[in-house]
């Protein structure tokens, strides 16, 4: 009986964990990222990323990350998340998003985002949020 309770509560938690990835800054938990793309700072949701790449804030789209990792800023290119989550901002290196989700900006870790698709964390830390 216990061995069948767990394997139906086990996938039932797998799945309430996965709804959203926590965003930490030194830390402590300032915001998440749920997996339709609703982002929250505090607890209040400030944006949303959608799966075309299409990036909005208080309600308003902003900008957007294309396939090849280029993000646009109301329309304008501003940078680049490669495949390797280096980030470029302006034709310059800034920073990071490494396979464990630590955030290296400066040389230094500033924030963790595990779990988060990577462009998401960039687009998070990087550009639109943060």
């Amino acid at each position: 009986m216990k061995t069948t309770l767990l394997t139906l509560l086990f996938p039932l938690l797998a799945l309430s964990a996965a709804a959203a990835q926590d965003i930490s800054i030194g830390g402590s938990r300032v915001g998440k990222i749920e997996d339709d793309g609703d982002v929250y700072k505090g607890g209040s949701r400030i944006g949303k990323i959608e799966s075309d790449g299409d990036v909005y804030k208080n309600g308003s789209r902003i900008g957007k990350i294309e396939d090849d990792g280029d993000v646009y800023l109301n329309g304008s290119r501003i940078g680049k998340i490669e495949d390797d989550g280096d980030v470029y901002k302006n034709g310059s290196r800034i920073g990071k998003v490494e396979s464990d989700g630590d955030i290296i900006k400066n040389g230094s870790t500033v924030g963790n985002a595990k779990g988060v698709r990577m462009e998401w964390a960039a687009a998070f830390f990087f550009f639109f949020f943060y």
